[in-house]
This record gives structure tokens, sequence and C-alpha cells, in this order.
């Protein structure tokens, strides 16, 4: 025998409760997955463009994308340091700019295909190099953003 939950049952007579309404989904993820999609919109755009003012010939060194990806390092490297030790944002705008705008600006998918496609048309060399020279240089990057960020910040506070 089960017993009845409280929540369930009505006593004779008394008013009937209204049923609750469910949460609004506004009030949970959705603003932060629309401003994931949108900044992501943003800096897929702003890559693909970049792709099309510079583009790289077949079995060449996929400078473009290896750009986006250092110069995405580095705004992130900043960006994290500014909206973490100095700017107390709204939050979605980290989901925003931090995972839209530059998860959609920097392309590690298209540098793994592009690493697969220098292999694939003979020049293994030259995905290699860019296999670690990407690494290298993006782990880098943010790395150096975040320690020039921090030391320019402690300067200007004294």
């Amino acid at each position: 025998m089960t017993v009845p939950h409280p929540e369930r049952v009505d006593e004779p007579g008394a008013p009937a409760r209204p049923t609750p309404r469910p949460a609004s989904p506004w009030h949970g993820q959705a603003p932060v997955v629309a401003m994931v999609s949108l900044g992501g919109a943003i800096g897929a755009t702003a890559r693909y463009g970049a792709a099309r003012l510079w583009p790289v010939e077949t079995g060449g060194f996929p400078w473009t994308t290896f750009w986006v990806n250092v110069i995405g390092c580095v705004v992130i490297g900043v960006f994290m340091v500014v909206i973490t030790d100095v700017w107390a944002a709204h939050r979605l705008v980290r989901p925003f700019f931090g995972t839209g705008v530059l998860g959609g600006f920097t392309t590690f998918s298209t540098y793994a295909v592009d690493i697969q496609k220098l292999v694939d048309s003979g020049h293994p060399g030259t995905g290699l190099a860019y296999l670690a020279a990407t690494l290298c240089a993006a782990l880098t990057a943010v790395w150096l953003a975040v320690t020039a960020t921090r030391r320019a910040l402690v300067r200007r506070q004294r």
C-alpha cells in the first residue's frame, strides 16, 4: 500500500489549488543558448570573411586559420582576465563573447581538417609543422595575453 502525496490530496471543502505553471525556459538556459548562438554566428562569419580575404593555396601552410586561431587566443586571454578580475559583467556577456563570438571565430575543427588535407595531398611535413605550430602558438598566445593583461592591470592600480 502506498501513501498518497500530501501535495496531491485535496481536503473535502477546501478550495481547489491552481495548477502550477511550468517554469519558463527563459529563466534557465535558453538565454545562454541564444547568446552563444548569436555570438557564434558573428564569430563564424568573421572567420569566413578572413578565409575569403586571405585564401590559402592547396598544399600550402594554412596561414589564415593559423592567425585566426592565434588572434582568437590572444583576445580570449585578455577577455577572461578582464571578465574575471576587473569587470562584473552581466551573466550573458561571457557566453556571448567568450563562448559564442570567440568560439565561432577560432576554428580548431578547421585546423584538424587542414591537417588531414595536407597529409592526404602528400604534404605530411607541412601538416605536422602546422599541427605543432598552431598548438604551441595558441597556448603561448593565451599565456602571454593573460600575463600581459594582469601586469598592465597591476601597473594601472599603482
